[in-house]
């Protein structure tokens, strides 16, 4: 099937445009440049062919979801949101290449790397939580790199509140990083959903292909869920990678819920351990603390965060817990910090 072609850039006061960063199926990436104050950006444009009023108030949310959460330092910034002039909703997000999500298949990412990028990510994830909100799409592809090496957590489009609406039926997912209960429409997502799919995010980065991917064999849609619901994933098959760190992965991508980490925020903490036992410098969890900083100004009723985290009953602790301390998207860049 041939790829579309890009839509028209939108006119925006104050903007000029350079060049098309990306497509995807429901919008546009462009690279623009600020004028005031000078520096490029990336614009996010729905397609006019997909606006409607449901769409419209989905990019409304993704725009206040990411502007809520993006003071964080392993969040994309968003600058601002808004309507073009041809009735098409945008946002201005940072710039950000999108190489990581290349690089894991091409090479080798030493395991300190991606240590570091899995306990920043997962910091983010956790703050995103404890906010009310689930991601609902983690995978390699929405992890983004700064101009300055930092990876940050992108694309919160499909994102939901955790209190969301159970028969939401405007979940999109990508398979291959997909915890089984969603696949079998047990859950439309859940914090323990989120842990598989962190943890089936940072497999992948250390073997070089979803946890779930057999190489020479066919890997279709249907033959992925069929292995995600027996979750059995092969082994990483490094000589580098700890066995600890190898099971921690398992425990995450548990078949049951309550097998695995009881929040992401537990499975980071797992990784700082495994970093400490490698003698690496620890890479420091940066999960907001106090309510202001995750709190949006104006009506309660109309905020993101609508009632308190509910985590899963889970099995006893193994004793690195107890133990614990403190597909298709740097080519030159999508969206990001």
């Amino acid at each position: 099937m041939s790829r579309r072609l890009p839509s028209q850039p939108p006119v925006l006061p104050g903007f000029s445009f350079v060049h098309v960063l990306g497509s995807g199926g429901f919008a546009d990436v462009f690279l623009f440049e600020q004028n005031m104050p000078r520096r490029q950006v990336a614009v996010k444009i729905l397609l006019s062919e997909v606006v409607n009023e449901h769409v419209r108030q989905m990019f409304q949310a993704e725009a206040n979801l990411m502007a809520q959460l993006s003071s964080h330092p392993s969040i994309l910034t968003v600058y601002e949101a808004g309507v073009s002039a041809d009735g098409r909703p945008y946002l201005v997000m940072e710039l950000c290449s999108a190489a990581l999500g290349e690089r894991y298949r091409r090479e080798r990412i030493p395991v300190p790397e991606v240590l570091r990028v899995a306990i920043r990510i997962g910091s983010a994830i956790e703050t995103a939580h404890r906010a009310g909100v689930l991601h609902r799409d983690i995978k390699p592809s929405n992890i983004l790199l700064t101009a300055y090496g930092y990876p940050v957590l992108s694309d919160f489009g499909i994102a939901s509140t955790v209190a969301g609406d159970a028969n939401d039926e405007s979940v999109g997912l990508s398979i291959p990083w997909s915890a089984p209960e969603v696949l079998m429409d047990e859950s439309p997502g859940s914090i323990a959903s989120e842990v598989w799919a962190f943890g089936a995010t940072v497999y992948s980065l250390l073997a070089g292909r979803s946890p779930f991917e057999l190489p020479g064999q066919t890997n279709s849609s249907s033959d992925l869920i069929g292995r995600i619901g027996r979750a059995k994933p092969q082994p990483i098959g490094r000589p580098d990678v700890p066995a600890n760190l190898e099971q921690l992965l398992r425990r995450c991508m548990s078949r049951k819920p309550e097998g695995r980490p009881a929040t992401v925020l537990e499975a980071v903490r797992e990784l700082q351990l495994i970093e400490a036992e490698l003698g690496l410098p620890q890479t420091p969890i940066e999960v907001a603390v106090d309510e202001w900083a995750t709190g949006t100004v104006g009506d309660p009723q109309e905020r993101t965060r609508i009632r308190a985290l509910a985590t899963p009953r889970r099995a006893a602790p193994t004793a690195a817990a107890a133990a614990r301390p403190a597909d298709a998207r740097r080519t030159p860049p999508p969206a990001c910090r």
